[in-house]
């Protein structure tokens, strides 16, 4: 029966006063009258066992994790689904009855946002980064079917780390090369990730890469979604490749949370409309 209780959800992180999900999330609530609040946290890292057993106390559906909690988080939750398992960071908690399980939807989020623009299978893709959206992304572009991925970080020890990880996890041989100035993709790249947070809140920051040896219509993806268009994406467009912005994996990731707290797939383009209004208030100057 209808009552004055609704169900809770919501994201802990730091830097919660430019986490813009909530926006999207309510939309959705709203647009499939699900009876239910999302609550942007703020939460230190010295806090983060604190908030979880809260979250846990209070009754939450689940919540999302975002930076900088998405790998410490794994010793408060009760397990991992094999996604956050095989990543090694955790984005979306979820409650089965009495546990909370934590899961990993960024990859997710960004294979359905790239298959807007093209299929997966056989990409030979560059991957600037291996932090853990970079992880979240090189698993499901592998499952996905990719031909080959090309892991390019500054320390070239944590590009093998990723690339040893796909191996074990997936029996599958990532290439990495290190990153001591300007990356240049080598021709035949069919897309090219910036899973860096190079360019967050700095619409003039490049991610130093040449685009220049693209072909047209490579695809340019950037995970970065505040500005909504980075300087890659500029250049992308520039050059003749095609710039895939940070919303789309943001609004798919959190589709994806979405269906896992509540059963139910949520109508993404409710949630991109919402996402793009309140993102553009957010920028346009007082």
């Amino acid at each position: 029966m209808p009552g004055f209780r609704p169900e809770l959800v919501g994201s802990l992180s730091e830097g919660a006063q430019g986490n813009p999900t909530g926006v999207m999330m309510e939309a959705a609530f709203a647009h499939h009258r699900i009876d239910a609040r999302y609550v942007n946290v703020e939460v230190a890292a010295t806090d983060l066992a604190a908030a979880v057993a809260g979250a846990r106390a209070m009754g939450f559906v689940g919540c999302n994790v975002s930076m900088p909690h998405k790998v410490s988080v794994i010793a408060h939750v009760d397990g991992l689904a094999p996604s956050a398992a095989a990543i090694g960071a955790v984005n979306c908690v979820i409650r089965r009855g009495g546990e909370l399980v934590g899961e990993n939807t960024d990859g997710i989020g960004f294979l359905r946002s790239l298959q807007s623009v093209r299929d997966p299978k056989g990409a030979r893709v560059v991957l600037l980064g291996s932090g853990g959206a970079a992880r979240a992304i090189a698993v499901e572009l592998v499952r996905a079917g990719a031909a080959s991925i090309t892991v390019v970080n500054r320390t070239p020890a944590r590009g093998q780390k990723l690339a040893a990880a796909l191996y074990e996890h997936l029996g599958f041989a990532a290439m990495v090369e290190p990153w001591p100035g300007v990356h240049r993709p080598a021709p035949g790249t069919d897309v090219v990730v910036n899973a860096t947070s190079v360019g967050l809140f700095a619409p003039h920051a490049m991610v130093p890469v040449d685009l220049a040896s693209l072909a047209p219509g490579a695809v340019v993806a950037d995970v970065v979604y505040n500005p909504v268009v980075t300087r890659l994406l500029r250049e992308a467009a520039r050059v003749g490749a095609r710039p895939l912005d940070g919303l789309g994996m943001l609004v798919h990731q959190g589709a994806a949370a979405v269906q896992r707290w509540f059963g139910i797939e949520p109508d993404t383009a409710v949630m991109r409309t919402a996402l793009e209004s309140a993102m553009q208030a957010y920028q346009s100057p007082a």
